[in-house]
């Protein structure tokens, strides 16, 4: 039977689209997303040392891409230059994605040059603080207690 109509058409679409599918290359990211990364650290809370340097560089690559981070057993930093633009800009941008990252997070402050956010009860609280280090850097360090 010779397909006609509809069927013809996807007949001779079928084999142009396996080729092009075929020959585009593969584009697989597999750099942690900043609320993955950012989630990884608050989860280590409240000792740190298990972490590594690399895995904070997710939370500054929208903003800079010469983040320093260190883990330490009671906190976690990360220290980077904002791409083009200010760093009250960038600052704002990352409390953003703690906010939405972080949905329970109390945001206590909200200022131009600080931000702060924190989780669970007094004794057992993570805080973030996200802050202005200079004209043109920015810090981000998460510490807990526990």
């Amino acid at each position: 039977m010779h397909p006609t109509g509809r069927r013809a058409a996807l007949a001779a679409l079928l084999p142009l689209c396996l080729g092009v599918l075929a020959t585009t290359p593969a584009r697989a990211d597999d750099t942690p997303s900043p609320c993955d990364a950012l989630k990884r650290i608050v989860a280590a809370a409240p000792n740190f040392s298990s972490l590594s340097a690399s895995d904070g560089r997710a939370l500054a690559r929208p903003y800079g891409d010469d983040a320093k981070c260190a883990a330490s057993q009671t906190n976690y930093r990360c220290t980077w230059t904002p791409h083009g633009g200010s760093s009250a800009d960038a600052l704002q941008g990352v409390a953003a994605d703690i906010a939405s990252c972080l949905p329970d997070a109390t945001h206590d402050q909200n200022l131009p040059a600080r931000q702060h956010f924190y989780l669970g009860a007094r004794g057992a609280r993570t805080e973030i603080t996200a802050a202005q280090a200079g004209s043109n850097k920015l810090t981000l360090e998460i510490y807990g207690s526990r």
